[in-house]
């Protein structure tokens, strides 16, 4: 945790993008987990994944051209499929037999389920079969589209970049803004109870204030839960007796020193949807305050000091470095993951 890098997990599967940014014959490449990727939707509607290079002679896929079933390689016009497999190489005289079926630029595991574009990592030594299926965010169904997403660059490691996701106590000192906590000396003693989960823990269900007059839109009893979980997902729940509301904080590795941060978010009310150009100015100047946290931050950690973490404010932090050491461990030894936390209950001040 002291170093500018931190170690990518595989064997899981991340948020790439939102699904409304892929359109229909066209491709979006990105680095993620140092991987150059190109991400496209054939005309059956399906998403894909391949590796965005070309195997003949290295050319990134995402120059050439989609026809919506194949891309085409813009320096020799081989042409792959969307499952990554050549289906021609055009320079081929009568009698230069090859086995096409062999020639791949490699595809990854790609799922589109609640609006979102999940992509699956393999362990580097194994191949991309069968892997589990992408999370689920809880109470809405796989068709269900998010309100108001975005997504901004943190110039940091996954593991900055998640100690930021469960800081419980930075809140009332970085996201100081008229509307969210300008008073940031007005700090409250809290304590909440937490669980382990599969691949992490979460803050067990709890009321709200109800003099909140957001939480009173969605009705009385309001009651929301945490959850924290491989490999940097922050899901939140808030029920009322009326509606829910699920808000996901994905912290995808672009490097092992750079990341994506995404914030989306589904609201049960059918209002909330057409208010989301509104919404996102907001959500924009709430990620970016944490941006500009890292950004300085990234000043000092350059000369390498020796970081604190105390209890119990910082007690998440560490938990985040046991599960993901257990992960690493588990994949090394070729066993199950096994979660090392209990249950513990925790007090700070914010």
């Amino acid at each position: 945790m002291h170093d500018l890098k931190a170690e990518l997990l595989r064997g899981l599967w991340y948020v790439a993008l939102v699904g409304a940014d892929v359109r229909p014959g066209r491709l979006v490449h990105k680095t993620l987990l140092g991987e150059p990727l190109l991400i496209g939707r054939g005309h059956d509607g399906r998403v894909f994944a391949l590796r965005d290079i070309c195997p003949h002679r290295g050319i990134p896929l995402h120059y050439g051209r989609f026809d919506g079933e194949t891309i085409t390689c813009c320096y020799h016009g081989w042409r792959f499929d969307v499952g990554g497999t050549c289906v021609e190489i055009p320079s081929l005289r009568e009698g230069q037999e090859i086995d096409l079926g062999k020639i791949r630029c490699g595809a990854y595991a790609c799922v589109e389920r609640q609006g979102l574009v999940w992509i699956y990592f393999p362990p580097t030594d194994k191949a991309a079969s069968a892997p589990a299926e992408p999370p689920r965010m809880p109470v809405f169904s796989d068709e269900a589209a998010p309100a108001a997403a975005i997504m901004l660059p943190f110039p940091c490691s996954t593991d900055h970049a998640a100690f930021g996701l469960m800081d419980p106590t930075h809140a009332g000192f970085v996201h100081t803004s008229w509307w969210f906590k300008h008073q940031p000396t007005k700090l409250r003693p809290k304590e909440k109870q937490f669980e382990p989960i599969e691949l992490g823990w979460r803050m067990v269900r709890h009321p709200l204030p109800p003099q909140n007059l957001v939480y009173k839109l969605l009705g009385r009893h309001v009651e929301t839960e945490i959850s924290y979980k491989l490999p940097g997902l922050r899901i939140e729940e808030v029920h009322g007796d009326r509606h829910a509301v699920v808000g996901l904080t994905a912290i995808t590795p672009i490097t092992d020193e750079a990341t994506e941060v995404h914030q989306i978010f589904w609201a049960s009310p059918g209002w909330v949807a057409p208010l989301a150009p509104l919404l996102k100015p907001f959500m924009h100047t709430f990620l970016d305050q944490d941006r500009q946290v890292v950004v300085k931050q990234r000043e000092g950690l350059v000369h390498r000091p020796r970081l604190m973490l105390i209890n119990d404010a910082d007690t998440q932090a560490r938990w985040w470095m046991r599960v993901k050491d257990e992960w690493i461990a588990a994949q090394s030894e070729g066993r199950p993951f096994v979660n090392p936390l209990e249950p513990k209950t925790l007090r700070w001040r914010s």
